[in-house]
């Protein structure tokens, strides 16, 4: 395997599509030159397990659109590693790393209520409220499940396992 280097003026997204069209070339090349009466017959349809990648959520305050709509009801879909890669060459997080979480969001929220373009200047709009609500929803839907820990009393002793995500809203 070749390593890659990207600068950041380079394109990470130019590399990102590069590489996945090598790819698509290498595995189509043995295909196409095997004969067509060797191939093997299709194998039988298996019953696939289904994959949640979109998720539903309800904002606690809701977004106020230009007309002054409130848009509580989203859904959200899992981050690919192109999108936790992509912020990292954006100008705007390389000034302030802060705006990285506003960039992240603004990606992976697939749809606001009506709005189906959710852009960085959406988020940027949320209340304060409502953006940690996404930080945290964003993390519970990305670890699967992994916030679970296993701890131990000081004064009794006694081990219990604790959700480190919150269960309701306000909690950490």
């Amino acid at each position: 395997m070749r390593r890659r280097t990207v600068s950041p003026g380079s394109g990470l997204e130019e590399t990102l599509d590069n590489m996945a069209a090598a790819t698509a070339a290498r595995q189509e090349a043995p295909a196409a030159a095997a004969p067509a009466a060797a191939a093997p017959a299709p194998a039988p349809q298996r019953e696939r397990e289904s994959l949640q990648t979109e998720f539903a959520f309800e904002l606690p305050r809701g977004y106020v659109d230009d007309e002054g709509q409130v848009h509580r009801h989203g859904t959200m879909r899992l981050a690919t590693a192109r999108d936790e890669l992509r912020p990292q060459i954006d100008l705007r997080v390389k000034e302030n790393p802060a705006y990285l979480s506003v960039v992240l969001l603004s990606q992976v929220i697939t749809q606001l209520g009506t709005v189906t373009d959710v852009h960085a200047g959406i988020v940027e709009r949320m209340y304060a409220t409502d953006v940690a609500f996404l930080q945290d929803f964003y993390r519970r839907i990305n670890s699967e499940g992994h916030t679970h820990a296993a701890v131990t009393c000081p004064l009794c002793h006694g081990s219990f396992e604790v959700d480190l995500s919150g269960g309701r809203l306000g909690e950490s």
